[in-house]
């Protein structure tokens, strides 16, 4: 019982975590007034559904095999987030190179395209997903949105196992 107790405190810590990081994401776009671009809203949404997932971890007591299951659900998830951070980074990394403008806003799109085309959209990404306006320590919104992918994407993986032994 005792594990259970604190690998579901590890769940609500990274639920927490996850939803923290997007508190810390809207801060940074309200303090500094800056406008979000689609890459960035999605890897928003990818955190919050990540958060989600650890939620229904932590409070549901599932057998061996369905706790499993959303363990490899949260780390494809994280991996899906790492991809878009990734294409983000790269997005930034060659701004010389990508056109100037973002395109359309996150909303007009899913509003007036099919969910294929506007998935395309979303992820050509261009000028102002290549728009580098704020940085902590050195690394660029992108690269902080990897390293905590890539964490949370560890700590789902511990957490799976060790919920596996319990």
């Amino acid at each position: 019982m005792h594990r259970y107790v604190s690998t579901r405190a590890a769940y609500l810590f990274s639920f927490v975590a996850c939803f923290g990081i997007v508190a810390l994401a809207l801060y940074i776009q309200t303090r500094y007034q800056l406008e979000p671009c689609p890459l960035c809203i999605s890897q928003r949404i990818i955190f919050m559904s990540l958060g989600v997932l650890f939620l229904l971890h932590a409070f549901v007591r599932t057998p061996v095999r369905l706790s499993q299951s959303l363990t490899v659900i949260e780390l494809l998830t994280a991996l899906g987030g790492a991809g878009v951070a990734i294409r983000h980074w790269w997005l930034q990394a060659h701004k010389e190179e990508v056109i100037a403008d973002c395109g359309v806003g996150f909303d007009y799109m899913f509003d007036n395209f099919p969910l294929q085309k506007a998935l395309t959209l979303v992820f050509r990404g261009t000028g102002d997903c290549a728009a580098i306006d704020w940085t902590l320590l050195g690394l660029t919104l992108p690269q902080l949105g990897l390293i905590s992918f890539v964490g949370l994407g560890a700590v789902a993986l511990i957490l799976g196992r060790c919920r596996a032994r319990a």
